[in-house]
């Protein structure tokens, strides 16, 4: 059986001036609850614990206010994010900051069927970049030993740990943001507006800019679902994906089902209905012969 959590609701409206400051601040436990359906008392540390409450509280933001982002402070959110961990620090990721609002524009074409990213004020890439490294090896006249698919991969991770720190940097000096995994969906194209040369990939989008509404916060899987001791488990799984679909349903309803031509619609559409339809769509097939185009070898 699962546990159950005292839930409240934490999203609020439109941000008005002073009005955060007529609220009482929610609790770190309070927040996980909000976002765990097995929440129970977690340790609230010392020391950091208004940044693990900006962290717990976060959402995706697709509401930008009409503000401009100043290039100075998105120069210090990359030079703080690049600041981040990377592997064997072979700092393999790059970020493309799109200041010209028609190259921007032209990105928010690619990105398919999501219109609110040509609304944001400022829009940065977060690439993989396994090209210095082989640049690295000519310079020195030493071979590349290592051309198979860990090179593509550590390249992806490292940009996906900058992606995560830039977020976090970002929503603590008040920005809203909301990564856009569609840069992929047609790289190719993207990869030539951006000038991306051999062995240099996107690998997210960020839309940024200051937050018209403060944001939902979705529920995600229980914690025992997803955060193992010593071993992965599978007990109860489809018990609690059953059990967090109904309870997501609930508290926050999709607003569209997908492929309803194809599956019907249901009077309870649950988070496992959404994920499975989506997946039963081919979705970038093409990448992997994008990524072998751009010099990459993934045997």
């Amino acid at each position: 059986m699962m546990p159950t959590c005292k839930i409240r609701s934490l999203t609020r409206g439109r941000l008005q001036e002073g009005s955060e400051a007529m609220r009482p601040e929610p609790t770190l436990n309070e927040l996980l609850c909000d976002r765990y359906l097995d929440a129970t008392g977690f340790l609230e540390p010392q020391t950091g614990l208004g940044h693990l409450r900006s962290m717990a509280r976060r959402g995706s933001c697709r509401s930008f206010a009409a503000k401009p982002v100043p290039l100075a402070l998105i120069d210090t959110l990359c030079a703080v994010a690049l600041a981040a961990p990377t592997k064997s620090d072979l700092q393999q990721r790059d970020i493309v900051v799109l200041s010209d609002a028609k190259v921007r524009s032209r990105l928010a074409e690619l990105v398919d069927g999501q219109p609110w990213v040509a609304a944001a004020p400022m829009m940065v890439v977060l690439c993989g970049n396994n090209r210095r490294q082989r640049i690295l090896h000519d310079l020195k006249d030493i071979p590349f030993a290592n051309d198979h698919l860990d090179a593509f991969f550590n390249a992806t991770v490292d940009a996906g740990i900058a992606l995560g720190a830039f977020m976090t940097a970002a929503e603590a000096v008040g920005l809203g943001c909301c990564p856009i995994s569609a840069v992929r969906n047609n790289a190719e194209e993207v990869s030539n507006l951006l000038r991306l040369p051999d062995h240099v990939f996107p690998v997210a989008g960020l839309a940024l800019g200051y937050p018209l509404e403060q944001q939902e916060i979705s529920p995600r899987l229980p914690l025992r679902v997803t955060v193992h001791r010593n071993a992965f488990d599978e007990t109860g799984l489809r018990g609690d994906i059953e059990a967090y679909g109904a309870a997501r349903a609930a508290k926050q309803p999709y607003a569209v089902q997908r492929f309803v031509e194809a599956f019907g619609a249901r009077d309870t559409y649950t988070w496992s209905d959404d994920k499975v339809r989506q997946y039963s769509r081919p979705e970038r097939a093409d990448f992997g012969a994008f990524v072998r185009s751009k010099g990459f070898s993934l045997k």
